[in-house]
């Protein structure tokens, strides 16, 4: 996922459902990216904040304790999803509303609704394949088959 999104050094990855950080302390130690991981779940946000802090990563990499949909996600450049597509409509109006043009939302598996596409990539895991979306801020129009 974030190889699809292109990260430059220095960006902001916000990680909606982040789970055990695997995405965000990725981002900050291969892409040197920073990262905030945004989980419901109060007991991953303390572990992944141990391992965040055990890596000297503290610096990079933030984790919040907060429900995606309702959380400022305006200084993020790329925004990265593994949620169902029920999900991701529902997330829908929060990244259109904070997200700047030169954002990227990559979703794992599950499209966003209504929007235009930038990229698929397909890749396979551990006998698994998977989809990668990649969507552009500046670039969602309507996909055509919701049209």
């Amino acid at each position: 996922m974030l190889e699809a999104a292109r990260i430059r050094p220095g960006e902001t990855v916000y990680d909606l459902g982040s789970g055990d950080g695997r995405i965000v302390i990725t981002a900050a130690q291969k892409f040197k990216a920073n990262a905030v991981g945004i989980e419901i779940s109060e007991v991953l946000c303390k572990s992944t904040l141990k391992k965040i802090n055990a890596l000297g990563l503290a610096s990079q990499v933030k984790i919040v304790n907060a429900n995606a949909l309702k959380v400022d996600l305006s200084p993020a450049d790329i925004v990265t999803l593994y949620l169902l597509t029920s999900s991701n409509a529902r997330l829908k109006p929060n990244l259109e509303k904070y997200l700047k043009p030169t954002s990227r939302v990559i979703s794992l598996n599950f499209g966003m609704p209504g929007w235009k596409v930038a990229r698929v990539e397909t890749v396979r895991v551990d006998r698994q394949t998977h989809t990668i979306y990649v969507y552009e801020m500046n670039n969602r129009g309507l996909d055509n088959k919701t049209k």
